[in-house]
């Protein structure tokens, strides 16, 4: 494990029961307590998880827009400041590079990728900026950032961060004071809960993280692993890149067809998203399984003897108590409520098919 790469809170995680795997080329705690405890703790109160494995861009120069509305599929023109944006980035085939989340801020742009893709984005911004009056900074060694999500997110961080991320919109970000140090706070997750996602310099981290696991102990927030933010994200219906997304699957087949402007801009792989077969010959469903058995990655799905298909990402649900899974399946077979069967390691399981996501938070 010396190889792997660590996160500011590395030590913190090892010594208070973090079990650490290797994950995307760092070494992550996967749980402290169980994965079903973490995870409800987030849907019933809040969990705090350590982010700064994922990669942080930023963006200046006078042609910053003009750049990542090359490189992105959405639109980034029309953000407003402060405004946070879900977009993919696509090779010249179509397929799926990553799927990152780009803020405007006064004066840059700041674009976070996934951990296993920043090395190869940070390659292709190089590749592709040459054109172009843009400067780019990886900042990622250089910030901690965390991720506090659940319905007590917002008390829990605004006596810290102050009163005006309490009215953040979701999907909006500032830059601002956190425990005293210069940071940006966004109203963003990765769990379908409400919470904010926190940036500061890499030496304040730990200070934050601890601030918040004392401060949140009597309100129920526990710190929490890459097991539960994966359970967390299977429910919301997200997808995972290397999972729902890679660069043989293009955003349409996907469902992101939202966070695809080919209407309105040219972006790289836009040709060839517009050349592929409408509508797409295959589509992400959800699955709900009949029986307790867990249907992974792989998993056949068949219908009759049929194959139509095959699971992406499977788990436990702990807030349904039953199995559910994503999958991609022929799309004349995708008929909600339909039933087909899954071929888990030799043996059939049924499942029904259902519309994504599995869960939604209650709004206030």
């Amino acid at each position: 494990m010396t190889d792997l790469l660590q996160t500011p809170l590395h030590d913190w995680h090892a010594a208070h029961g973090g079990r650490m795997v290797e994950f995307g080329g760092w070494h992550m705690p996967v749980q402290y307590r169980s994965i079903t405890e973490e995870h409800h703790a987030v849907r019933r109160a809040a969990g705090l998880f350590d982010i700064a494995h994922m990669g942080r861009l930023r963006f200046t120069g006078t042609h910053s827009v003009k750049f990542l509305d090359h490189l992105l599929t959405n639109d980034v023109a029309s953000l407003n400041s402060g405004q946070v944006r879900y977009s993919l980035i696509c090779n010249e085939a179509g397929g799926v590079l990553d799927d990152v989340l780009v803020t405007r801020f006064e004066g840059w742009h700041l674009l976070v990728v996934n951990a296993s893709n920043r090395l190869k984005i940070v390659d292709w911004v190089t590749q592709h900026r040459t054109s172009f009056n843009v400067s780019v900074e990886d900042c990622s060694a250089k910030w901690s950032m965390l991720a506090l999500q659940g319905p007590k997110s917002v008390e829990l961080l605004t006596p810290l961060a102050g009163e005006n991320i309490a009215h953040l919109r979701y999907y909006f970000g500032c830059e601002t004071d956190v425990l005293g140090q210069r940071g940006i706070v966004t109203r963003t997750g990765y769990t379908g809960e409400d919470g904010f996602e926190v940036i500061l310099p890499r030496e304040h981290g730990v200070k934050l993280w601890e601030t918040l696991i004392e401060r949140g102990a009597c309100a129920g927030l526990l710190p929490c692993g890459l097991g539960c933010r994966d359970t967390l994200r299977l429910e919301a219906g997200m997808p995972l890149y290397g999972h729902e997304l890679s660069e043989s699957i293009d955003p349409i087949s996907a469902g992101l067809s939202f966070a695809v402007k080919s209407q309105t801009k040219d972006f790289i792989g836009k040709d060839s998203l517009l050349a592929k077969p409408q509508p797409r010959a295959q589509k992400r469903v959800g699955l709900v399984l009949a029986g307790r058995r867990i249907a992974r990655e792989g998993a056949q799905v068949l219908a009759g003897q049929v194959d139509i298909g095959e699971v992406t990402s499977g788990t436990f649900s702990p807030t349904l108590e039953k199995p559910i899974a994503m999958a991609y399946i022929a799309r004349e077979a995708a008929i909600l409520g339909a039933n087909v069967e899954l071929d888990i390691r030799g043996q059939s399981e049924r499942a029904t098919i259902v519309e994504l996501p599995f869960y939604r938070r209650p709004r206030s």
